[in-house]
């Protein structure tokens, strides 16, 4: 209960800073807008309402951040469900130009990386991804390299049939998607390693459980 109340005294502090900073700056805080709190901890807690003022801030399980669905337990399922809905959202935007046959396969791949992939891959430096996420990723991509390769020729029956995801690998020259989350994230551990340890995104990296 110490800790619990340790917690509330804590957000409540923060909250009357932020509060006396717009101040001292001509702005006032909607407490309609900033009316939800949350962070990680262990399961089975009690919800808190902190309150402080007039004002009432609920203690909820997720929210979303911008594009970001941040969570109060150690999973990122939530974020790439979100990230892969979006990108399906943008995918069917584009179904007709990646399936347009005058148009070559190097633009097509161009599109789908500059356009389409930034919106899955957004944030990804920081994913800690598990099979089943990786295989959901993958899904997605081989969905839309099927769009853009079409169907094949099968040389023995002469009728039309889908490439395999094997197929799909052999003629796609650019790294898969899972090796690009992976290249991000080593060159964003490298980034922040020589940050200095006063930085706060340092603390965290280097944080033991």
């Amino acid at each position: 209960m110490t800790g619990m109340s340790d917690k509330k005294d804590t957000y409540r502090n923060i909250h009357i800073h932020i509060v006396a900073a717009s101040k001292e700056i001509g702005l006032e805080v909607n407490a309609d807008e900033l009316s939800k709190w949350s962070c990680l901890e262990i399961r089975g807690q009690k919800e808190v309402t902190v309150m402080t003022d007039n004002s009432s801030f609920e203690k909820v399980e997720q929210f979303q951040y911008l594009v970001i669905i941040l969570t109060n337990q150690y999973s990122i399922q939530e974020e790439i469900k979100s990230k892969l809905k979006a990108g399906n959202t943008c995918y069917r935007s584009m179904q007709n130009l990646l399936s347009f046959c005058l148009l070559c396969k190097s633009i097509k791949f161009k599109a789908y990386r500059t356009v389409n992939l930034p919106v899955v891959l957004y944030e990804c430096e920081t994913w800690l991804l598990t099979s089943r996420e990786e295989r959901r990723l993958r899904v997605f991509e081989n969905r839309v390299l099927r769009r853009i390769f079409g169907p094949k020729r099968d040389e023995v029956t002469r009728e039309w049939r889908k490439l395999h995801n094997e197929e799909h690998k052999d003629l796609y020259c650019s790294p898969s998607i899972y090796r690009v989350i992976k290249s991000r994230r080593m060159r964003w551990a490298r980034h922040v390693a020589h940050v200095g340890e006063g930085r706060g995104v340092y603390l965290g990296f280097d944080w033991e459980t």
